[in-house]
């Protein structure tokens, strides 16, 4: 007897397989930063802000996190991780739709984007694409170069703050926040290699986990977040209160500062608190920024005064 075909996925079907692999918890965590630099520098409200952050609120998650789900495929249907807010599994006779969306969603907005702005923030934008592509699909697979796995998922998060910056003029002063956002995101992504040594290892894929081991990648972790905070705390009062969050996730993977390979998977405890922690560091660095910028705007400045 011939096995009968499961029927083809309804439209909704077709929209939820989207939404998830697009990793809605994750949402926030490119659109903050760019809404969030805009705001800060240009201090003003306009359609490029309204454009960009919903560029990088869902299409841009959409292209990151769908591309990595199809061609991670054959080794996340062995990951016990995936199948919820750590990432989808998604049929094969889904990829086609997911690849289509990523197109569909993506062009309009990048055209807009590039018709606006210097050489040099079209450059910027263009390298921010480059890397959230070159970290999953074939040839490149950035992910699976040890230390440029860390450097290329560090970019993804702090390429749309950069990329604000860089459209609105940038200064010299930004340096210190952008390296410190950039070292916290080397730090996440490794200390979230250490979970998935066991499976890489056994599936020959590499890592900056399974090239310096559990124990050294947690260690390493450590010390990039302590640098980060180092970093922030030199910055004024602001810097200080968000040092003091970020010293959050150095609390939250310390305990694992002896872990050894075998216990890698372990780690998976504190990567899913990690992920509630960007919510409670996100609403400190908005109460921050808010003050900031009630402090630069004239109007507001009049009614603080008053």
């Amino acid at each position: 007897m011939k096995k009968s075909k499961s029927p083809p996925a309804t439209w909704l079907q077709k929209m939820r397989y989207i939404t998830l692999a697009s990793r809605p918890i994750s949402w926030l965590n490119t659109a903050f930063p760019f809404a969030a630099g805009y705001i800060i520098v240009s201090h003003q409200f306009s359609w490029l802000l309204v454009i960009g952050t919903l560029y990088f609120l869902i299409p841009y998650n959409l292209m990151m996190y769908g591309v990595n789900d199809v061609f991670d495929y054959e080794s996340d249907i062995l990951d016990p991780r995936k199948g919820g807010i750590e990432g989808a599994k998604l049929a094969k006779s889904q990829h086609r739709n997911i690849l289509v969306a990523v197109a569909a969603t993506n062009l309009p907005f990048l055209a807009v984007l590039f018709s606006y702005g210097s050489a040099a923030a079209k450059l910027t934008l263009a390298f921010v694409v480059f890397m959230v592509l070159a970290y999953s699909v074939p040839k490149l697979r950035f992910k699976e170069i040890p230390f440029l796995d860390s450097i290329t998922s560090s970019c993804h998060f702090v390429g749309p703050l950069v990329y604000a910056l860089v459209l609105l003029g940038w200064h010299d002063n930004y340096l210190p926040y952008v390296l410190a956002f950039f070292l916290w995101g080397m730090a996440s992504h490794a200390f979230g290699a250490v979970q998935d040594i066991i499976p890489d290892r056994e599936g020959k894929l590499s890592s900056i986990g399974t090239v310096l081991g559990a124990r050294a990648t947690t260690r390493f972790a450590v010390g990039l977040y302590a640098a980060s905070v180092i970093i922030l705390a030199t910055q004024g009062i602001a810097g200080i209160i968000v040092a003091i969050a970020g010293c959050i996730y150095i609390a939250n993977i310390a305990p694992y500062w002896k872990i050894t390979d075998k216990t890698s998977e372990t780690a998976n405890v504190a990567w899913r608190h990690f992920i509630w922690l960007n919510l409670f560091t996100g609403f400190v660095i908005t109460m921050v920024l808010i003050q900031v910028y009630l402090r630069h705007v004239p109007m507001c400045q009049a009614l603080l005064s008053a």
